[in-house]
Formats: C-alpha cells, sequence, structure tokens
C-alpha cells in the first residue's frame, strides 16, 4: 500500500512541481553550473543507489554528510533551497524509481560507519530510506547516529498510513531544519 501511496505521490509531485523544477534548475547553472547532485547513498538491504538532489553547496565540497561539512561551503541559491527544502524536490524521482519512500530514514553515505552500525544493529536496512520521516520533522539528523538509529526503528515499528501522511504534511509544513552544517 505504501509502494502505491509512494508512486502517485511522486508522479503527481514531479508533474505539479515541474515548472518549479525547471526554474531551480535553470537557477542553478548561474549558482554553481551544475544544478543536479548525485551522490551514492545506502539503500534498502545495503544496496547502493544515485540519490539526486539539487546542488546547495559548491562543486568541489568534499562528500561527507552535511553536519561535517562547512557552511561557508553553502550557496546563496543553496542556502534558500535548503530552508524551503525545495532541494529535495529532485528525490522525487528516487521514489518513482523504488529506491525511496516518500517517508522512511533519510539515506546515509557509505563512509557514514557508525550511522552503519547503528542502523544494522536495529534493521533500519530492511525498509527503503526516505525523504522524510520522525527523525527529520523532529530534528535528528546524521549527527548524532546512535539516537537517529533509535527514531527511525522507532518509526519503522509504528509506521501507518496516518503517520505517513503526518510526517509528509509536517515536513511540507516547515517542520524540522534539515541536516546541520559546521560553522566556519
Amino acid at each position: 500500500m505504501i509502494r502505491l501511496l509512494d508512486f502517485i505521490l511522486a508522479l503527481v509531485g514531479l508533474i505539479v512541481t515541474l515548472p518549479v523544477l525547471i526554474v531551480i534548475c535553470v537557477l542553478g547553472v548561474f549558482d554553481t553550473g551544475s544544478p543536479l547532485f548525485r551522490q551514492q547513498r545506502v539503500g534498502k538491504n545495503k544496496k547502493p543507489f544515485t540519490l539526486i538532489k539539487f546542488r546547495t553547496m559548491k562543486v568541489d565540497t568534499a562528500s561527507v554528510a552535511s553536519h561535517l561539512a562547512s557552511s561557508a561551503s553553502i550557496t546563496p541559491l543553496g542556502g534558500f533551497l535548503r530552508k524551503s527544502k525545495l532541494d529535495e524536490l529532485p528525490q522525487l524521482w528516487n521514489v518513482l524509481k523504488g529506491e525511496m519512500s516518500l517517508v522512511g530514514p533519510r539515506p546515509g553515505l557509505f563512509n557514514q560507519k557508525e550511522l552503519t552500525t547503528a542502523r544494522e544493529q536495529k534493521n533500519v536496512f530492511a525498509v527503503r530510506p526516505g525523504i522524510t520521516g520522525l527523525a527529520q520533522v523532529n530534528e535528528i539528523d546524521m549527527s548524532t547516529p546512535e539516537l537517529l538509529a533509535k527514531t527511525d526503528k522507532e518509526m519503522i515499528d509504528s509506521i501507518t498510513i496516518g503517520n505517513y501522511f503526518k510526517y509528509i504534511f509536517m515536513t511540507v509544513a516547515g517542520k524540522g531544519t534539515g541536516d546541520r552544517v559546521n560553522k566556519p
């Protein structure tokens, strides 16, 4: 049931936001020269997939978790995209392809060993990663791997259709701040 909802909502989301996606792509060309950001992430059953987002940091920024990157790397457009969460829109393509869900644990990087271990212990990789979830709406990010894995497990164990829509609506309404970044 969730996969069907994911597919329908992602398809509708991509169609409805197409003009916004195009405008952000054009602005992104002027901002960084490369509006889309692709990165290998840990998916369901620890299978790698390529996550796609709008680029919010300079092209030469190191491939690390956001909380380890410097805020000086965030571009002017990127700051707006992060604050408005519009940088996440291209992930609807990942949802459409079945690599992600709208609601699930945020996909980590393969170099985040502590997070991967904590999630393995809690069987978090048994589900598709998501764009948003319980941790995101409660401002818990990858800088606290044990707490994040615990919260992911709590969400997985208590997910209902009601919670699914609740997390989506809370995210769209602006709840949560996204991943932190280091101050320069």
